[in-house]
């Protein structure tokens, strides 16, 4: 049986609101990007889309996000990490950005030779440290 679908309630259509943002719904149906995030990393997520601008960026401290999401310092820094991890946010402090979903979700390294302190790295990025430079 095929289902017809018609609007429920007319009067509350959901619209595109005049701020940018979305949710790409490849985050569902390409499993990867989810897998690892645990249920903070998926709050800040969604607080990440919610927020950010037309090219995915947004600056909130770390004090306001730990309050919006009920986090204590250490599990924001872990969900952070874990939407590194997944590709789909860089962070460079303070600014974040969300990542189009339409490149494969490797993390992406930060251009600026800024303190690290905080931000989320490739292991690529680690061992090359740890090895010197080399390859």
């Amino acid at each position: 049986m095929k289902i017809k679908k018609r609007v429920l309630c007319p009067e509350r259509l959901r619209r595109v609101p005049a701020q940018f943002s979305w949710i790409d719904q490849q985050l569902v149906r390409q499993p990867r990007y989810l897998k690892g995030c645990d249920r903070g990393a998926l709050a800040l997520y969604l607080v990440l889309v919610t927020v950010c601008d037309a090219e995915g960026l947004s600056y909130y401290s770390d004090v306001t996000l730990e309050r919006l999401l009920h986090l204590d310092h250490t599990d924001l820094v872990g969900a952070r990490q874990q939407l590194c991890q997944a590709g789909l946010i860089v962070f460079e402090y303070p600014l974040y950005q969300v990542l189009s979903l339409d490149q494969p979700s490797a993390p992406v390294a930060p251009t600026a030779a800024e303190p690290r302190s905080g931000q989320c790295r490739s292991t690529k990025e680690i061992l090359q440290q740890i090895l010197g430079g080399q390859p």
